[in-house]
């Protein structure tokens, strides 16, 4: 049976843990040729190794625009072109409306935003130049939709994020680049069991006491989402182009 990946490049930008490793694992598994990209290499190289001899890593910092370009060039030195692109790096940190100074707030749209924008630019570019088809997966929060008070500088950026999806969607769709993102909702990861017990003083039955609130009696996992996001870069999801979906359990505009 034909894997949805085979013989194709595939640049994880944020694949050292969480959501991005989720991603990276899908990838090789369903045939693809994968590059972990993250900002500690000890992390990078440590996910490629494991994912074995179809993986490989590249170091750099999405929140500075050369070095976010520069992971995709890197991608294309090391394998000729770029066929995917997987934005799943970003930026978390707390911050309400009034509470948010301009350094946190630039700091989300760095990490959140800006950093997206210009790896798709890179990547983009190699596929338009190429005449070849490619596909760009953001992934993009439910929050982006209103969000929690204390996400304030995070929904500005992920609403931006999801602005740019669908305007970039619209000006490739004739050079057959689709571009699509996931607003992924509350998600068991290492990186989320960090931010519960920094920001809002969990202790260390948080996700049992979670699961006891959410519709589905659990959070979202890794391995769901990666399964989705493998899809919608496959061509097993046809024309698909420009949709922002909602992957989560709350239904956006539902009310009791």
């Amino acid at each position: 049976m034909d894997t949805l990946l085979a013989d194709r490049i595939v640049l994880v930008v944020g694949g050292t843990s969480g959501v991005g490793a989720g991603v990276a694992r899908a990838a090789v598994r369903e045939g693809g040729t994968v590059v972990v990209a993250g900002r500690h290499r000890e992390r990078a190289e440590a996910v490629a190794a494991d994912l074995g001899e179809r993986a490989s890593a590249v170091v750099g910092d999405i929140a500075d625009p050369q070095q976010a370009k520069d992971l995709v060039a890197a991608t294309i030195e090391r394998h000729g072109r770029i066929d995917c692109l997987v934005n799943c790096a970003g930026l978390t940190d707390r911050g309400t409306l009034l509470a948010t100074d301009p350094e946190l707030f630039d700091r989300h749209i760095a990490a959140n935003l800006r950093g997206p924008f210009f790896t798709m630019q890179a990547a983009v570019a190699d596929m338009v130049g190429r005449g070849e088809p490619g596909t760009v997966l953001n992934i993009s929060s439910i929050s982006s939709r209103g969000g929690q008070p204390y996400l304030a500088p995070y929904v500005a950026a992920k609403a931006g994020l999801n602005g740019l999806t669908k305007n970039a969607a619209h000006a490739h769709r004739f050079d057959r680049v689709r571009i699509n993102a996931l607003n992924i909702g509350w998600t068991e990861t290492e990186g989320e069991d960090a931010t519960q017990r920094r920001f809002h003083d969990a202790g260390g039955d948080w996700v049992e006491r979670a699961r006891e609130r959410l519709p589905m009696g659990t959070l979202g996992q890794v391995e769901q989402i990666a399964d989705a996001v493998v899809l919608l870069i496959s061509a097993r999801s046809g024309v698909v182009t420009g949709s922002v979906i909602d992957w989560d359990q709350q239904v956006i505009g539902g009310q009791d």
